[in-house]
């Protein structure tokens, strides 16, 4: 079971260059239904649309709606857990707000973030949350 980080999201839809064991791990879990996408990642790419960093070639509302409701994908609920746990995560962790709330869904869910953020990927290798380079 994983979760995509906003930007993995983003490369997956888009069909952008990905590791190979990244494209794997997001084949498999499509075909078991074990692919969680946050809605953490929808308030970001609607961020990225209205402040013109990202052009999507439609609507951000319609984007996250085609890939929010794409087969094999479930949405990870954002539970008051989730966001209390995001507040106290342990280590030593940046503040980005999504970030944190990426990094505690999977912590709480069990879940593998897939990232290519390198201090999500340093914070994993630390012990404090499971995450696959992408």
């Amino acid at each position: 079971m994983i979760l995509l980080d906003t930007c993995a999201l983003i490369w997956a839809v888009n069909r952008d260059p990905m590791s190979a064991p990244a494209l794997k791990s997001i084949q498999r879990a499509t075909k078991a239904g074990e692919l969680f996408l946050s809605p953490v990642s929808a308030w970001e790419i609607g961020l990225l649309a209205s402040r013109g960093r990202l052009s999507f070639g439609v609507p951000a509302d319609v984007y996250v709606s085609r890939a929010f409701s794409a087969p094999g994908v479930r949405i990870a609920a954002l539970s008051p857990q989730i966001a209390v746990r995001s507040s106290s995560l342990p280590g030593n962790f940046h503040a980005d707000a999504a970030d944190r709330l990426l990094v505690s869904t999977a912590m709480l869910m069990g879940l593998k973030l897939v990232t290519r953020d390198w201090r999500i990927l340093s914070y994993g290798a630390q012990g404090h949350v499971s995450v696959l380079p992408c």
